[in-house]
């Protein structure tokens, strides 16, 4: 390895290599020296930079020296000066990078921008879409030909674009030869290695020296095996451990091969037989692997970083990517003379992944950016095509990764396109290429049979069809003569390939049984969506030159005329009805073979209407020679399979016959199926005598003697089901105009219709209505246009969608019979309609519309209306119908044939109408009332108005009357109201009276059942509410059954109200009558407690049982989770262990409220049994659930809500509020002796007097008494002294309600600290506490964010759980050992009292003091514990326990706020108010405590930021001891309308406190200075003071969701710079964003797991453990989406917050559209945040989905 540091002489060798007459034997001898010393000869522990610094200095620099003939740097430098910047921008897309193409300018949707240059382009104004790049692609800006205006982003030069030729530069004589010199040596190395065979030998100019026996086992990718059967196979092979075989299959699937093994060629060999026999072993297909020497693929690893170093080269200069173009292209005479190119292109299916990237991304930025090569090129690929195709076919990777791929950018540039139609006949070439790949599918008859299909090669297949919808999207202006020739050579080309399709996959109807196995129908109609588009592009080419459509016509006419499916088996009889004869064949589709695949016919209806819409009919038919009853034949054929099937005639042929039929008229295949073979009918009764035409449909139908008058049959369901499609099939030829051609309508008035129908059937979004709607060969359906025309837009609310409504102008135009619709569609369409017209007063007739005429050519067509056939059948409808005797007919085929009538009369009525004079040909009116034999079809229609079957016809009948009427007056030029006699109006009149009178009946007897039907609701009503009384009681908002509602003597129901109704809180709804200053929760003067008796149902076995102390436990269900909703410093942890010594958590929670511990409750109640019943049945049932884990934590307690499905964890039992009268005066007397003082002297006695009595007492502890003794200038005070200020007996709870507070307390205890259930361990009652404490500060964070007044506006289930929470948290006492909760106390009053303990008590800094209060307040009553007697405090004394514990606390908060605030204004002297002064003098005293460390501030701004600081203090502390003692708050704290200062008059009130919290201070003036002074001296303090610790400033800050972008755009322009941190490739990665932190995550990449508890997961689960305590929300950018998650296992999808301009989300930008962020919905998310939600929307969404595959959550 000496010799490779050896220092290199660039010009020695650069004059060697100048001076050989021939560049390729001195370049080779080079790179033969250096190549393997750099890749074979290096040490393995070399990293990738240094290899890379040794490729530079020894090889490519060298090259660049040579290249330029001088220093490169300075080489560059030249070149650039003269150098101008490229038009083109040539970005290569990568796999999932977003592209936008604009729908107004775009020449079609493969015409699309990169990101950047869509936000500098005129497009970002426009109508556009967006979506996620499959790869290999580039961006079109700069090219004219792909953009009507603005082809240029302001980047790429807006003024040079008027053409895309780059103009010629012209670089000096001798560059130019030694770079082309360069670049054919060059090139020559790089294919001869891409196209390297294991085996072959090297060059002798590139043999090593020495022969070195070191080999390499190399793996490629496949597509066959997985990652676990790759992964097992190197395992069992090369031994090597799991993450070595996992990091060898990620680099494989990445890179597409990597050696598994270096050694010699035996052991190489050895490896290579058993990865095989083991790949074997697993998959039908081995595994490809190959032995190369070190040598070849330290040769091959140089060649692939020689073709990153091409095109760093062409990017110097446009010269320089001219030259590489032309040694690229020219013919190469030392081999095959094939170029370069070429040779490249034909071995893609052979190379590897990395070997392809580089090899597409060369020909991107060199040879497609320049026109004149790009043409070359698409010559050359043309002529490759055939080759290309079938080397992609036997390929197994994807096509994004094939050159195959490139044709998009040839094919669909417009001049290139045509350009290769007349020079290659490229169109000729795609079609054959399609017929020889298909060529195994033909069977006897040379129709496609495609039984056994390989799908995954049918599917490469169907992609060479997007080639030729590429040449064909721009239709060219102008035809040349070799245009024409080509195009016609190409296009019979394609009818041949038609050819094979027609007829093909015949179906014969089974009798007797089931058919054994099904049909494989999908190939057939996959083939047929696939031509969908190109068959309508073919005839929009045709219909652009008028010579080039009839050439097409009379060719595809001629190719119908050669097939021979479903040939007739018998010679012609003649057929007799209604004294017409018809000469025809015959044929039952019921009994002989039929397809639906009938592409040619179909194309033929397509040209003929074009021809017609031309004006070219008359130049084209020899009326001999075209038989239209043939040319019907087989689409009539189709026509009646669908009905029989409909009719289920042909159900022993299984669900695949009926497949075929739903997408034969579905709207992804019907316009060239179905609708063409409507079209085909209408050509054929246009161009047919309308008789002969009706017994046509009637033979094939099968019909003929079905309307015969003696006609019977057994079984006549099927055959009536058969006349009810034959009379649809006559309405809609009759009826179904809007075809451009057919009638003078245009695309916009079809498109128009299409919409009015589908809005008929209900209101839709836009996306539904899209779905409804065919679209182009640019995607595109017309929508936008139309849309504002016909409906208006409803916005959507905080869920659902945006709608539109049709207008009602527009409801003239319904056809009930819309050839569209499905039978669903049609039901719903017609009831909602009917709806409609009762609600606007009219009658239920749905008429038919009034179609626009037909053209000349179809005119004919309303012949069949008034043809005697036609009066025949419907007359023998209408006396079947009327005379009630027959079997054959049925409501729906008389609403049909009213129908057809109505058709006839309003044709007939509107040629009336048009003809002024002369005489109108269409009589249908006059054949309806002709009578023969006493019968007329206008008798039979009046008698059916008293058929009582017929009811729902009766509107619809009587307006046909009506219209035979005015149809009479028209022909005899008179009035309607004149024409009448008196003997016609009479029957009439009485007749209506009559109806009339049955319908003022019938609407009586309906009012009275109705009357009956309510009473009796009414009176069920009244019996559920009585059993189920606290359902309805103060439900203002939820009103969810079994919420606990409390009832109360003491309330007189007012006016309006049941005798029976329950209050939820009399002393909060009802108006307060009590004095004010029993509006007090604590101290000398707090208010009662009232006597309540609360009474709840119990949701699981309904019975009613009232809550109390020694009942049987009830419980609330809840969800206990930890939380980082209030947080201040996201992303940090506290210790997931109570034990842990080196954190003061939980026994104080940090003022950052890093994590804590929420608990929630859905409000329903059950018995404490019945619960258990429940639980341990959901555990035994959900066990046997298919991924019922993924729902519900079974090990970790967790349940559904038998109710309302909230996910629970727990049950929090329900514990009544004692009731209280307060004894005043007692109170009065015990305050006179009770100061803070001697309170506190009273606390330490205790405490000194309890800790003597343990054994353990040792010497610290006496020193600490005696200090506090001297703290408080007294020696001794008897412990017992507590006692005599007041003592009770605690209250006794029942055994169930003990055991539910020991379950709860585990289950907060254990999800709080992430740790084993432990019922003995003395973290429970802290972690009651802190859970207490978290919940009231986050329910008062949701107020405050909700601008709620802090009383009276939360939901019943928020205040039912809190009230169990405060409740529980309090009976801790009860049931753990009061040593504990003792030792507790005595360290929580350590922080305010800090003689107290000796142990490390953390400052008035370093802890959240409303925590603190609510644990001092409810560990206090331990202290009252002797060893024979249980006591508790009485209530007085509890009153002023409660009010010393809150000042002291108070004051150490007002101090803890005083001392952060450092960003005070410096204001001196306005100490105007008391208030102000006070807190002047309390700021100058605190500064004189830490050393003048604070600022000189005025008074007045220290006492407002002091207020604003402790509000939410005192708000959280008012919501605690209201629902520890009941006692109605102030009426103020019940409204927002209060002003601030109101409002905080309200809460001092409430708590006893000052409104000026200063006064604390003065009035305990004594008591308090030792303690601030020992406060302020915390060695804390100083640290905070200057600046050496992070602190929390109050108010603390309201944690939000990030802010999101207005335009979703700016969110995919971040998400496409972002960098994964952790890896330097450029793959495709899935950028996340939380919407907690703003973070922006790599998920769902093996670059980004790390190790959490010990297993692996992705960035977004690692990172949710940390930033949401396991819960996380995050955006998933690229496919807009958001997924919330709940732990390592459990997740789901939400909708994002972003909506189009049709109020709907797009997830993974399916449809593209524009989307902007809906505040609302953000906002909803913020609330399912903030509210703890996330849990239960999870399991919910789990619960509604039905989970077959379970996702890994924990990979995300």
């Amino acid at each position: 390895m000496a010799e490779a540091k050896k220092p290199f002489d660039e010009l020695e060798l650069l004059k060697e290599w100048q001076a050989s007459a021939d560049l390729k034997p001195a370049l080779y001898d080079h790179l033969r020296k250096w190549v393997p010393r750099i890749y074979c000869h290096k040490e393995e522990s070399n990293p990738k930079e240094e290899e890379e610094e040794q490729v530079q200095r020894q090889l490519l620099r060298p090259l660049e020296y040579f290249l330029f003939g001088e220093d490169p740097d300075e080489g560059v430098k030249k070149l650039k000066q003269g150098n101008s910047s490229s038009q083109l921008c040539g970005r290569v897309f990568k796999e999932g990078e977003t592209v936008y193409s604009c729908r107004d300018c775009a020449i079609d949707p493969t015409c699309v921008l990169c990101m950047d240059c869509f936000q500098e382009s005129v497009h970002k104004s426009h109508r556009y879409k967006m979506h996620a790049s499959s790869g290999g692609g580039f961006c079109d800006c700069g090219d004219v030909e792909a953009w009507k205006i603005g082809p240029c982003c302001s980047k790429h030069d807006p003024e040079a674009a008027t053409a895309m030729v780059t103009n010629e530069c012209t670089l000096e004589p001798e560059l130019c030869q030694r770079i082309e010199m360069l670049f054919r040596v060059l090139l020559n190395y790089f294919t001869y290695f891409m196209d390297w065979a294991e085996g072959r030998q090297l060059f002798a100019l590139l043999k090593p020296e020495e022969k070195d026996n070191t080999y390499f086992c190399m793996l490629y990718n496949d597509e066959h095996h997985s990652y676990d059967h790759v992964i097992y196979t190197l395992q069992r092979s090369v031994n090597c451990d799991q993450a070595e075989a996992q990091t060898h299959t990620a680099l494989i699937d990445k890179e597409g091969r990597r050696a598994v093994k270096k050694g010699s060629l035996e052991s190489c060999q050895q490896a290579k037989d058993l990865i095989k026999y083991n790949s074997e072993h697993i998959s039908l297909q081995p595994l490809r692997v190959e032995v190369l020497h070190s040598t070849v693929v330290a040769h091959q690893t140089f060649a692939l970083r020689l073709g990153c170093w091409f095109q760093k080269i062409i990017g110097y200069s446009v010269g320089f990517r001219q030259a590489f173009c032309r040694v690229a292209l020219e013919p190469n005479t030392e081999q095959t003379n094939v170029c370069c190119i070429s040779r490249l292109m034909l071995l893609d299916a052979k190379l590897y992944k990395g070997a392809r990237k580089i090899v597409h991304e060369l020909i991107f930025c060199s040879i497609l950016m320049e026109t004149e090569f790009k043409r070359l090129f698409a010559i050359e690929f043309t002529k490759l095509y055939k080759d290309l195709q079938h080397n992609f076919i036997d390929d197994d990777h994807e096509r994004s990764i094939s050159i195959t791929a490139l044709s998009v950018q040839i094919f669909t540039v417009p001049t290139l396109a045509r350009y290769l139609i007349e020079e290659t006949n490229v169109i000729t070439r795609i079609v054959n290429t399609v017929m020889a790949l298909l060529m195994e599918h033909l069977d006897v008859n040379n129709r496609f049979f495609f039984l056994g299909y390989n799908s995954d090669k049918f599917s490469r297949i169907q992609v060479i069809f997007h080639d030729l919808r590429y040449i064909l999207i721009s239709i060219p202006s102008i035809w040349s003569c070799k245009l024409r020739k080509q195009f016609k050579e190409g296009f019979n080309a394609f009818l041949g390939l038609l050819k094979c399709m027609q007829g093909m996959e015949e179906v014969v109807r089974q009798f007797g049984q089931h058919i054994a196995v099904e049909p494989e129908w999908e190939a057939g109609f996959a083939l047929q969506i696939q031509l969908r588009h190109i068959l309508t592009m073919f005839q929009d080419w045709c219909a652009s030159d008028h010579k080039i459509l009839l050439e097409a016509f009379r060719d595809c006419h001629k190719v119908l005329q050669q097939c021979n499916n479903q040939p007739f088996r018998r010679e012609a009889s003649d057929y007799y009805m209604c004294k017409q004869i018809l000469y025809l064949r015959p044929y039952k589709v019921s009994q002989e073979p039929v397809s639906i695949h009938l592409p040619l016919s179909r194309l033929l209806a397509g040209l003929y209407v074009l021809i017609c819409k031309n004006g070219l009919f008359e130049q084209l038919f020899d009326k001999e020679y075209y038989d239209f009853s043939n040319l019907v034949e087989h689409p009539l054929r189709c026509v009646v399979l669908a009905a029989q099937v409909l009719a289920e005639m042909w159900r022993r042929n299984g669900l695949s016959l009926v497949s075929q039929v739903y997408y034969y008229q579905d709207v992804r295949c019907r316009e060239e199926m179905y609708d063409k073979d409507i079209l085909m009918l209408q050509i054929a009764a246009s161009r047919m005598d309308a008789n002969h035409f009706l017994m046509l449909l009637l033979i094939r139908f099968e019909l003929l003697s079905y309307f015969n008058e003696g006609y019977s049959i057994r079984d006549h369901v099927p055959w009536n089901r058969l006349a009810e499609e034959m009379l649809y099939l006559l309405i809609i030829i009759v009826g179904e105009r809007y075809v451009p051609g057919v009638t003078d309508v245009t695309k916009e008035d079809v498109t128009m219709r299409e919409v009015i129908h589908l809005l008929c059937i209900e209101p839709m979004a836009h996306s539904s209505l899209v779905k409804g709607l065919p679209d182009n060969e640019s995607h595109e359906t017309g929508l936008e246009s139309v849309i504002d025309k016909v409906a208006t837009f409803k916005k959507p609310g905080v869920s659902g969608h945006g709608l539109y409504e049709v207008k009602r102008e527009y409801l003239v135009q319904f056809n009930p019979f819309f050839y569209h619709y499905s039978r669903s569609q049609h039901s719903k369409a017609e009831e909602s309609q009917k709806k409609r017209r009762v609600h606007d007063g009219a009658d239920k007739a749905l008429r038919p519309p009034v179609p626009p005429p037909f053209c000349p050519a179809f005119s004919s067509i309303v012949h069949l209306l008034c043809c005697d056939i036609l009066v025949y059948i419907l007359r023998r409808l209408l006396q079947r119908a009327a005379e009630e005797k027959s079997n054959l007919w049925s409501e729906i085929m008389i609403q049909r044939a009213l129908h057809l009538i109505g058709q006839a009369l309003l044709e007939e009525k509107s040629q009336l109408e048009e003809s002024a004079s002369g005489e109108v040909t269409f009589d249908f009116s006059l054949k309806a009332r002709r009578v023969e034999h006493n019968k007329s079809l206008f008798l039979f229609l009046s008698k059916m108005k008293g058929v009582r079957s017929l009811e729902t016809q009766k509107d619809m009948i009587t307006w046909l009357l009506q219209m035979f009427e005015i149809v009479k007056c028209l022909r005899e030029k008179s009035s309607p109201t004149t024409s009448m006699s008196m003997e016609t109006s009479k029957p009439e009149e009485s007749a209506q009276d009559k109806e009339k009178a049955e319908r003022k009946r019938k609407a009586e007897a309906a009012r009275l059942h109705r009357q009956k039907i309510m009473a009796q609701m009414s009176a069920m009503q009244k019996n559920f509410i009585e059993s189920n009384k606290m359902l309805y009681d103060n439900m203002p908002e939820s009103g969810i059954h079994g919420e606990p509602v409390l009832s109360t003597e003491r309330f007189s129901p007012t006016v309006g109200h049941a005798p029976t109704m329950k209050i939820s809180n009399p002393s909060i709804i009802s108006n307060p009558t009590e004095q004010k200053e029993l509006c007090i929760a604590i101290g000398p003067q707090r208010g009662s407690t009232p006597a309540e008796r609360e009474v709840l149902t119990c949701i699981l076995c309904q019975e009613e049982q009232e809550v109390a102390s020694q009942a049987p436990a009830m419980v609330l269900t809840a969800c206990v989770q930890r939380s980082t909703v209030l947080t201040q410093c996201r992303g940090k942890m506290p210790s997931s262990s109570g034990n842990d010594k080196e954190t003061s958590y939980p026994l104080f929670m940090p003022p950052e409220l890093a994590v804590g511990t929420h608990t929630g409750s859905c409000g329903h109640v059950m018995h404490a049994t019945c619960w258990q019943k429940y639980f341990e049945a959901v555990q035994n049932t959900s066990r046997n659930r298919l991924h019922a884990e993924l729902i519900i934590d079974l090990e970790n307690g967790e349940y559904l809500c038998p109710l309302c499905k909230s996910l629970c964890n727990t049950v929090v039992p329900l514990i009544p509020l004692e009731p209280l009268v307060f004894n005043y005066e007692n109170a009065e007397i015990i305050g006179q002796h009770l100061t803070l003082t001697r309170w506190i002297h009273i606390l330490e006695a205790r405490i000194k007097g309890l800790q003597s009595n343990m054994q353990d007492n040792d010497c610290d502890m006496e020193n600490i008494n005696n200090s506090a003794a001297m703290l408080h200038g007294e020696s001794q005070t008897d412990f017992r002294a507590i006692l005599s200020y007041g003592v009770q007996e605690p209250r006794k709870l029942s055994n169930g309600i003990v055991e539910m507070l020991s379950v709860c307390g585990t289950t907060v205890h254990r999800v709080g600290l992430q740790t084993v259930p432990n019922e003995l361990c003395p973290c429970v009652p802290l972690m009651a506490w802190n859970t207490c404490a978290f919940t009231i500060q986050a329910i008062e964070n949701i107020l405050l964010e909700e601008d709620k007044p802090l009383f009276g506006s939360l939901q019943n289930r928020q205040l039912a759980g809190l009230k169990a929470t405060v409740q529980f948290s309090a009976a801790q006492r009860i049931i753990i050992p009061q040593a504990v909760i003792q030792r507790h106390f005595t360290e929580m009053l350590a922080v305010l009292l800090p003689a107290i303990s000796g142990k490390n008590i953390p400052s008035i800094l370093e802890v959240d003091f409303f925590h603190l209060l609510v644990g001092l307040v409810l560990s206090l009553p331990s202290l009252y514990q002797e060893e024979t007697v249980d006591l508790q405090p009485s209530a007085v004394s509890s009153a002023y326990n409660h009010l010393h514990i809150l000042h002291l606390v108070t004051m150490a908060h007002v101090l803890q706020v005083l001392i952060l605030a450092t960003d005070l204004p410096v204001v001196v002297g306005d100490e105007e108010t008391e208030e102000a002064r006070a807190a002047a003098e309390l700021h100058t005293l605190v500064s004189q405590h830490t050393g003048r460390r604070l600022p000189d501030v005025g008074g007045s701004s220290v006492a407002e930021r002091v207020k604003t600081g402790i509000e939410s203090f005192l708000r959280c502390t008012a919501l605690f001891f209201s629902c520890l003692t009941g006692v109605r708050p102030p009426e103020e704290l019940y409204c927002t309308s209060v002003s601030c200062r109101g409002q905080m008059e309200a809460l001092c009130s409430y708590l006893a406190l000052p409104s000026n919290v200063f006064q604390l201070f003065q009035e305990h003036k004594d008591t308090v200075a030792p303690l601030l002074h020992r406060w302020c001296s915390s060695p804390a303090i100083t640290k905070a003071l200057r600046g050496k610790i992070q602190t929390v400033r109050y108010p603390r800050t309201r944690n939000q969701l990030i802010d999101l972008p207005e335009d979703y755009s700016t969110l995919l322009n971040q998400a496409s710079h972002f960098k994964c941190p952790k890896s330097a490739d450029d793959e495709r990665k899935h950028p996340t964003l939380c919407l907690f932190c703003g973070t922006m995550l790599c998920s769902q990449s093996s670059c980004c797991y790390s190790q959490l508890e010990g297993e692996d997961v992705g960035a977004c689960t690692a990172h949710a453990a940390t930033c949401g305590a396991g819960v996380g929300m995050f955006l998933r950018v690229r496919e807009c989406e958001i997924v919330l998650m709940a732990s390592k296992t459990r997740g789901s999808t939400y909708p994002a917050p972003y909506l189009d301009d049709y109020g709907e989300t797009d997830p993974h930008l399916g449809r593209g559209n524009p989307l902007h962020l809906c505040p609302e919905r953000y906002r909803k998310l913020k609330q399912m945040w903030q509210q703890h939600c996330i849990l239960e929307e999870i399991a919910r969404s789990l619960e509604l989905v039905n989970v077959m595959f379970a996702f890994d959550w924990q990979m995300l």
